[in-house]
C-alpha cells in the first residue's frame, strides 16, 4: 500500500455546489422539518436527565462516584464515534444514516427506561450516544447538501438554535416528567418521538453521496478502531480531573496523577498510531490534507476555542448564585436562561445576515470582540455584592458574543472542502467543539480549584451557609474562570482575523472558497 504524504499530494479543491436534482422547495423544507425533530430529540437529552438525576440515583441506588458516569459515558461515546459517522454519511448518505442514528438512540433510550441497576444503565446511555452521533453529524450535512453556502447561514442558525431551546426546556421538561410520571418516562417518551421522526425521514427524498462514478466507497475501520481508542482516555482522563482531590488521603485526579497521566499517554500512542494509519489508508477515516486548508485548519481551531469557552461559562455560575448571591438551585438556573436565548438570537440573526451578505468574517470579529468584553465584564465586575438581575444581564451579553460562532463556523469549514466530504467536514467541527468543551470545563475547574486552595478552601466546604472570607474566594474562583476565558476569547478573535475572507455565492458553478480553481474576484469581510 502506498505510502501517503499530505505534504507532497494534492489537497482537493471545494467543489461548487450545485441543487440536488429533483427536489422541490416543499421537499427541501418537510426534509429539514424530519430533521430537527430527529436533532431535537439527541440535544434534549443531553440536558433532560440532569433533573432527573437525584430520583434515578435514588431508585438505583448509584453510589456518588458512578453518578457522574450518566452524563460521561453518554458525552464520550457521542464525542469518539462522530468522525465515523461523519464519514458514514458521506459514503452512505444521510437519510440512511440518520435512520440509524434514531433506531440507535431510541433503542438506547428504551434500555435507559428498563435498566435495573447503575452499570446497565451507563451502558444504555452509552447506546444513547452513539445514536446522537449520527444524528448531530448528520442533520447539519443535510442543510450543506440542500442549500448554496451564502444560504446555509439561515439553516445552520436554526440548527444550532435547537441546542439552546434544549437547554432551557430539557431540565423543565425532565423535572416535570420525573415529577408526574418517574424517572422511566424521562427516556421513554423518546419512543414516541423518535417514531414520528423516523416516519417523516423515512419520507424525505434520498439525498445521493457526493462522489465520482468510479469511486468505491470504503471504511477505513482501522483508523475508526484508533480514534475511539483515542478519544474515549482523552476524554475520560480530562472528565476525571480534580484538582482539589489532590490531598493526602484521596485519590489523586490532579493533572499530574498517574491516573490521569496514564490516560493521557494512551491517548498520545493511540493518536500516533491513527495519524500514522490515516497517512497510509487508500479512504482515511480523516483526510489529514484537509488541515493543508486554511480556511479548514483555522476553523476547526476556532470551534476548539470557542468549545473551551461556552460550556465553562455556565457550569461554574450556579455555584455563585447559590452560595453567594443566595438564591435557590431553580432560581440559579433560571439565570442561565438569558445567556441561552442570548445564543439563539445570535444564532439566528447571523445566520440570516450572511444570507443577506454573502460574507461571514465580518460577523464572526464582531461577536468575538462582543464575547471578550462580556467575559471581561464578568470577571472585573462579579463580587460579593452581585444581584441576580445584574449578573442576568450580563449572561445576555455573552450570549449574543457566544452564539453567532457555531453556525458561521459550520458554513466556513463546509464550504472550504469537496461535497463529498461535508460530512467528515461537519463531524470534526462538532467533535472539535466537544472536545474544546471537555478541556475548558477541565482547564477552569483547575483555576478555580487552586484558587480556593490558595485561601485555604475546598471543594467539600462549599455547601450551606458561605462565611464572609468563604464567599470572597469563591467569587475570586468565578471571577478568575471568566477572566482566563476573556484570553480564550482573545486568540479565537486572532485566529479569526487570519481566517481567509470569503464571498459566499448562491449560483451554482461560482467560487465558494479561495482554494479551488478558477478565478476570485478579492473579497472583504
Amino acid at each position: 500500500m502506498a505510502d501517503f504524504n499530505p505534504a507532497a499530494s494534492t489537497l482537493p479543491s471545494a467543489t461548487h455546489w450545485e441543487p440536488p436534482p429533483g427536489i422541490t422547495q416543499a421537499q427541501r423544507r418537510f426534509t429539514m422539518t424530519g430533521t430537527l425533530i430527529a436533532m431535537l430529540v439527541a440535544a434534549l437529552d443531553q440536558t433532560i436527565v440532569a433533573t432527573a438525576g437525584p430520583a434515578i440515583q435514588a431508585d438505583l441506588d448509584i453510589p456518588s462516584s458512578l453518578y457522574a458516569w450518566l452524563t460521561t459515558s453518554y458525552m464520550v461515546s457521542s464525542a469518539a464515534t462522530l468522525p465515523l459517522f461523519g464519514k458514514l454519511s458521506d459514503l452512505l448518505g444521510r437519510k440512511v444514516t440518520l435512520l440509524a442514528g434514531i433506531g440507535i438512540f431510541v433503542l438506547g433510550s428504551v434500555l435507559c427506561a428498563l435498566s435495573p441497576t447503575a452499570l446497565t444503565l451507563i451502558l444504555a446511555r452509552t447506546v444513547q450516544g452513539l445514536g446522537s452521533a449520527a444524528l448531530f453529524t448528520s442533520a447539519f450535512a443535510v442543510v450543506a447538501d440542500l442549500y448554496s453556502p451564502v444560504e446555509r447561514g439561515k439553516y445552520q442558525g436554526l440548527f444550532s438554535a435547537v441546542f439552546g431551546f434544549a437547554s432551557v426546556v430539557g431540565p423543565l421538561v425532565g423535572g416535570f416528567v420525573t415529577d408526574a410520571f418517574g424517572w422511566h418516562w424521562v427516556f421513554l417518551i423518546n419512543f414516541p418521538v423518535g417514531v414520528i421522526a423516523t416516519l417523516m425521514v423515512v419520507r424525505m427524498p434520498a439525498l445521493k453521496p457526493h462522489r465520482e462514478e468510479h469511486d468505491r466507497p470504503q471504511l477505513d475501520i482501522p483508523g475508526a478502531v484508533l480514534l475511539i481508542a483515542t478519544v474515549v482516555p482523552l476524554l475520560l482522563g480530562l472528565s476525571l480531573i480534580h484538582p482539589e482531590d489532590a490531598v493526602p488521603g484521596t485519590v489523586d485526579r490532579s493533572f499530574t496523577s498517574p491516573l490521569i497521566l496514564g490516560l493521557g499517554g494512551i491517548a498520545a500512542l493511540m493518536g500516533a498510531l491513527f495519524i500514522w494509519r490515516e497517512r497510509r489508508a487508500p479512504d482515511p477515516l480523516l483526510d489529514l490534507r484537509l488541515f493543508s486548508n486554511r480556511t479548514f485548519a483555522l476553523g476547526i481551531l476556532a470551534t476548539f476555542l470557542g468549545g473551551m469557552t461556552f460550556l465553562s461559562s455556565v457550569v461554574f455560575l450556579p455555584l455563585f448564585m447559590v452560595n453567594v448571591v443566595g438564591l435557590s438551585a431553580t432560581a440559579s438556573g433560571l439565570t442561565l436562561t438569558p445567556l441561552t436565548l442570548g445564543v439563539v438570537a445570535g444564532n439566528l440573526s447571523a445566520g440570516h445576515l450572511v444570507a443577506r451578505l454573502g460574507r461571514y468574517k465580518g460577523l464572526m470579529i464582531a461577536s468575538a470582540v462582543i464575547l471578550m468584553v462580556g467575559f471581561l465584564f464578568m470577571g472585573l465586575t462579579l463580587n460579593t455584592g452581585s444581584t441576580q438581575a445584574g449578573v442576568t444581564a450580563k449572561m445576555v451579553l455573552l450570549g449574543l458574543g457566544l452564539g453567532p460562532g457555531m453556525p458561521l463556523f459550520t458554513i466556513a469549514i463546509q464550504s472550504a472542502v469537496p461535497m463529498r466530504q461535508v460530512g467528515v467536514a461537519t463531524s470534526s467541527a462538532t467533535f472539535s467543539r466537544n472536545l474544546g468543551s471537555t478541556i475548558g470545563v477541565a482547564v477552569m475547574g483547575t483555576v478555580f480549584a487552586t484558587t480556593l486552595l490558595s485561601h485555604g478552601i475546598g471543594g467539600e466546604a462549599l455547601t450551606g451557609q458561605l462565611t464572609g472570607p468563604a464567599q470572597q474566594a469563591l467569587t475570586q474562583a468565578i471571577s478568575g474562570i471568566y477572566k482566563t476565558n476573556f484570553w480564550i476569547a482573545g486568540l479565537g478573535l486572532l485566529v479569526t482575523f487570519l481566517l481567509p475572507s470569503v464571498v459566499l455565492r448562491k449560483a451554482a458553478g461560482r467560487k465558494s472558497d479561495p482554494t479551488g480553481p478558477g478565478p476570485q474576484a478579492p473579497a472583504r469581510a
